[in-house]
């Protein structure tokens, strides 16, 4: 069997797959999408991918919103559907929101009422955000959004004024609050998923397999590394990612990777849909009592049985 195509977002949450890797022994060709994890989903659509590891909104969103299309196997599912198999990070993620360096008429939330938002791609967690961000304001319109791919493409639109606020993870941006930065930004605010922060995907076909449950139990290895090495983590994350050390040690503080990948609570899936769906992102019947563990199906490949984080 070929190696396992494993799509991540090269950024600090990275490390440990970063560490499975150099120390593990971990066989898989990583694949970076730093545009994120609504890139992933169409490279996981168009079978360039086998695995992803990215937001669960963006995940959730797009089984929920955006089934493939009906090109089943001998086993009954499409052979590029995709579902939840493994919870990479437990913590919720904060995501800064930021404008234009010199954009003096915006200083706060209040302030983006009716304003352009741009995004990564659509369905992305970037997009997804700006929903949940719009239903805690109390805003009944969903903003106008433009996908402009990359993080520094967005830090140039809001500068140029082709949009006028983004939402980013608080540590990849903060470092561009300075002004001597390119394409510098200001901070209006935060908002935090309302959800932990990071699943495992992978397609179909691959779950139950032995090369799906090796490469979860690889990554288990470069997470327990990972908490075991913090100063080498820093000095990863300093030198080779875009970030400052001290605030790869302030991000360190926050985060909490989870002991055992395998599997995604149905507590989780409920609770994002519920949130995407009160926020608009996506349409549906609520979920009703008793109905659980039916509609988690069509979302999770492996179900989480225990809450174990490091």
């Amino acid at each position: 069997m070929p190696p396992l195509r494993v799509g991540y977002v090269p950024e600090h949450f990275s490390t440990p797959l970063h560490f499975a890797q150099t120390y593990c022994s971990l066989s898989a060709d990583l694949i970076p999408f730093p545009s994120g994890t609504g890139h992933m989903v169409i490279a996981l659509r168009a079978g360039e991918l086998d695995i992803a590891i990215g937001l669960t909104e963006g995940w959730i969103a797009a089984i929920a919103k955006d089934p493939p299309p009906d090109q089943t196997t001998d086993a009954g599912s499409s052979e590029n559907e995709f579902k939840l198999v493994g919870t990479y990070v437990e913590t919720p993620l904060c995501w800064a929101i930021s404008t234009g360096h010199d954009r003096e008429h915006i200083t706060d939330v209040q302030d983006l009422k009716g304003k352009k938002l741009g995004v990564s791609r659509i369905g992305s967690g970037s997009y997804v955000m700006s929903y949940v961000l719009a239903d805690r304001e109390g805003w009944d319109q969903p903003f106008e959004c433009l996908p402009l791919q990359t993080f520094e493409a967005l830090r140039k639109g809001v500068n140029d004024r082709t949009v006028d606020f983004f939402m980013w993870e608080y540590f990849t941006s903060k470092r561009y609050y300075s002004s001597d930065t390119l394409h510098p930004i200001k901070k209006v605010g935060e908002i935090y998923t309302p959800w932990s922060s990071w699943k495992i995907v992978a397609r179909t076909p691959l779950i139950d397999t032995p090369e799906l449950d090796s490469f979860l139990e690889t990554v288990n290895a470069g997470i327990k590394y990972f908490g075991e090495h913090k100063e080498e983590a820093v000095q990863y994350i300093s030198t080779k990612l875009d970030y400052e050390e001290e605030d790869a040690k302030e991000w360190m503080k926050t985060v909490r990777f989870a002991r055992d990948v395998k599997g995604v609570e149905n507590s989780v899936v409920r609770e994002t849909m519920e949130m995407l769906q009160k926020a608009g992102v996506i349409e549906g019947e609520a979920w009703q009592e008793g109905s659980e563990v039916k509609k988690a199906k069509r979302f999770v490949g492996k179900r989480k049985q225990e809450h174990s984080v490091v």
